[in-house]
């Protein structure tokens, strides 16, 4: 689907006024001296660079929706393969043509030869990172599906890609892991769906159907979240007409980074180490006086609750078991905390905090949480790259150089050497 040419120039926005994030240097020099681009706040903070036609996230209101779709209606109604084809496709398909993308994405999950034969060789080491490993096998796949450039390929053809790669992910990723544990890979059940055969892959057993809809819940509330830093990188790469192989690469990359998806088992850990309701409030009252960053709370664009947390606390709470009530506890308490020592400071719960509880409790191993949202994130990196790739421009910023001025002279004596 293409995107809309942007009819306005984009300019940087200023930094909200509750942004405590400190002014650099490049801050103060850039207004001096001619011809200086203007400088974005850092982080891109308030920057707009794209128009685009997946989605939006709205922070201040609590919302953010798939094409103009509240996506955690979706997620509460409907099955991972229905937003996916929304989200790719840019419809709600039709009875006739979900059977057509289900059984379409199913043949897709198939592995090829010399790529399931690397596959324990990559995961082999006892510093087995499943997302580390995953980008690789991520980079083997596309190598042996022979994915070209984006800019020399259609439109039709690039979304089949695209579809590929997001359904062989999961495959990709349950080989690796019980590579790594000495366990025969479990080829994908055709009668299952995405995130029962996620399940499947991972125990070797039918999962039940309550984890299977949880989880399935989780995948589709993590699909898309407008320009964060993987989807923002894929497009990036994606233009300069790069193949789709190397802007997915990139994307697990960035989303490798503890600030982006590495939280849901570091906010699982805070629960572990307040270990008991009755600790809860002296532990985050300490963590918090002592300017600590509390996992699981707080997101760069939410300023109120986030809908995904919000769904996944209930998720949690259906599913049941103790971690569920603990978890709502302490979310409760650090609430409190912040309110009595950061008073107006709108800080809540973010969808690692639940989403760990959910994985957690339907079987998925912590290891694997951060590589579960990768899963679900290809839907939204595939459609982002898409999307770029149907009206591109390179994307090529500028920097305001703080440095020395230019131009400086060679010490006295300095030669080849």
């Amino acid at each position: 689907m293409r995107s809309k040419t942007p009819t306005h120039p984009t300019r940087a926005a200023p930094v909200p006024e509750d942004d405590d994030a400190p002014l650099t240097v490049a801050e103060g020099a850039a207004a001096e001296g001619p011809h200086r681009p203007e400088l974005a706040p850092p982080g891109l903070e308030g920057v707009a660079v794209a128009e685009t036609l997946i989605g939006d996230v709205r922070g201040e209101e609590g919302f953010y929706h798939y094409r103009g779709y509240n996506a955690a209606e979706l997620a509460d109604a409907l099955s991972f393969e229905q937003v996916w084809h929304l989200l790719i496709e840019g419809s709600l398909p039709t009875f006739d043509q979900l059977a057509e993308f289900r059984a379409r994405t199913v043949e897709l999950r198939s592995l090829p030869e010399r790529v399931a034969r690397f596959l324990p060789e990559i995961a082999g080491g006892a510093d087995f990172v499943p997302l580390n490993a995953l980008r690789t096998a991520v980079s083997l796949a596309a190598d042996a599906f022979g994915l070209q450039p984006v800019l020399d390929i259609g439109p039709a053809e690039l979304r089949g890609q695209a579809l590929r790669m997001t359904a062989i992910v999961p495959v990709l990723l349950m080989a690796l892991f019980r590579a790594h544990r000495g366990k025969p890979m479990v080829e994908p059940d055709p009668d299952l769906g995405y995130a029962a055969s996620f399940l499947q892959m991972l125990t070797g057993n039918r999962p039940d159907a309550p984890h299977v809809r949880a989880v399935e819940k989780y995948l589709i509330l993590t699909m898309d979240h407008g320009f964060n830093a993987s989807t923002f990188t894929a497009r990036v790469i994606a233009s300069t007409g790069a193949d789709i192989g190397s802007a997915l690469v990139g994307a697990i990359g960035a989303l490798s980074g503890p600030l982006h998806g590495g939280a849901p088992s570091r906010a699982l850990q805070t629960l572990d180490e307040i270990g008991t309701a009755d600790r809860a409030y002296a532990y985050l009252r300490a963590k918090v006086e002592s300017g600590e960053r509390l996992m699981g709370f707080g997101h760069r664009v939410y300023k109120t609750d986030d809908p995904r947390s919000t769904l996944l606390r209930a998720v949690a709470l259906e599913m049941g078991g103790e971690q569920a009530k603990f978890a709502q506890h302490v979310e409760e308490t650090a609430l409190q905390v912040l309110n009595e020592l950061k008073p107006g400071r709108r800080l809540y719960t973010n969808v690692e905090f639940y989403g760990g509880v959910v994985m957690n409790t339907a079987g998925i191993p912590r290891e694997m949480f951060t590589p579960t949202f990768a899963c679900s994130r290809m839907v939204g990196w595939t459609a982002a790259i898409c999307e770029q790739a149907a009206h591109n421009r390179l994307i090529r910023p500028s920097a305001v150089y703080v440095g020395p001025q230019p131009p400086l002279p060679l010490p006295p004596g300095y030669s080849y050497g």
